[in-house]
């Protein structure tokens, strides 16, 4: 049985930690002496984006969780919107910096959408900062780049970016925060499951902590979506050793299941997990049961060195 009083024994210990060129904000739940989990967010989000209830549940099984904010998002360092000084590889060497900076040695990866693709590029480059991987909601490779063979996105999907498309070329005026935050939950709406109710006020709950988190929040909707990706690397993925875990909504509208499944196919052993009534979504509080317990198993006795003092 899971100890719950351990996830409210220990504080949250917040860090910001250097990295080339930009410093980064993070969060320590648990007891350090635990293996750690660090959580890679995807574009556009934050370190909010990770629900507490899911982060506390790890904590409770025995994991000490990082998340932390990327370039651009809530806290850490952010660029001129329309011009982000890095690539995506980049983020795959902060991820390697920050776990050097927090004296972790290695660590359990859990990354979502394009922070599952900062996940593939951290275990190919730096394989000695990686116990385990845990892919959610990616695709293999370059997304958009090198899936030919995979289902594009849903139509609904589809005609949500075109409206954005069309309504960027208009020239919008200063919002107040009311207006943003309902523009999250708006931009959140299609990416859920359409089986199940769409948690509207959860959302904006969230959301309006997103905004009140955000050092630049045009700089963190914007400056994520237009990064290089590099040179192409699915063709690689047959080298990564870390354990893997994919993890894929059936019903993610951006990259449809048969993502999820080949990202499994093409990595040496990984298994993969269906979340049934997911969409394109940050672990919606009724798949928790099956993650965590997938999670806490992938992350259990893989012989972790001591770490650093």
């Amino acid at each position: 049985m899971v100890d719950n009083r351990r996830a409210v024994e220990v504080e949250v210990e917040i860090k910001k930690v250097e990295v080339d060129g930009a410093e980064l904000a993070a969060e320590l739940h648990g007891d350090p002496a635990d293996p750690a989990i660090l959580l890679i967010h995807g574009a556009g989000h934050c370190r909010l984006n990770w629900p507490d209830g899911f982060v506390r549940r790890l904590v409770a099984g025995g994991r000490c969780v990082v998340r932390y904010d990327a370039r651009d998002a809530g806290a850490s360092t952010t660029f001129p919107v329309g011009a982000p000084p890095y690539t995506l590889p980049d983020l795959a060497e902060d991820a390697a910096a920050l776990i050097d900076s927090l004296g972790l040695g290695r660590a359990h990866v859990l990354g979502m959408s394009q922070g599952a693709s900062v996940g593939q590029l951290l275990a190919l480059d730096h394989p000695d900062r990686v116990v385990t991987l845990t892919l959610a909601s990616g695709t293999p490779g370059i997304p958009g780049q090198e899936q030919p063979d995979l289902p594009p996105v849903s139509e609904r999907l589809a005609a949500f970016f075109a409206q954005v498309e069309q309504d960027a070329r208009v020239e919008q005026p200063a919002s107040a925060r009311e207006a943003v935050v309902e523009s999250i939950v708006e931009g959140e709406r299609p990416f859920a499951a359409a089986s199940r109710p769409f948690d509207e006020d959860g959302v904006r709950r969230l959301a309006a902590r997103i905004v009140d988190h955000a050092r630049d929040l045009a700089a963190q909707s914007t400056n994520p979506y237009l990064l290089d990706a590099g040179p192409p690397w699915r063709a690689r993925l047959g080298a990564i050793t870390a354990p893997t875990l994919v993890l894929h909504g059936e019903e993610d509208p951006l990259f449809p299941p048969e993502h999820g499944r080949a990202l499994a196919a093409e990595i040496p052993g990984a298994r993969f997990l269906a979340l049934p009534g997911t969409g394109h979504e940050v672990f919606p509080e009724h798949t928790w049961d099956a993650v965590v317990t997938a999670v806490l198993a992938h992350t259990a006795n893989r012989n972790d060195p001591p770490r650093p003092a």
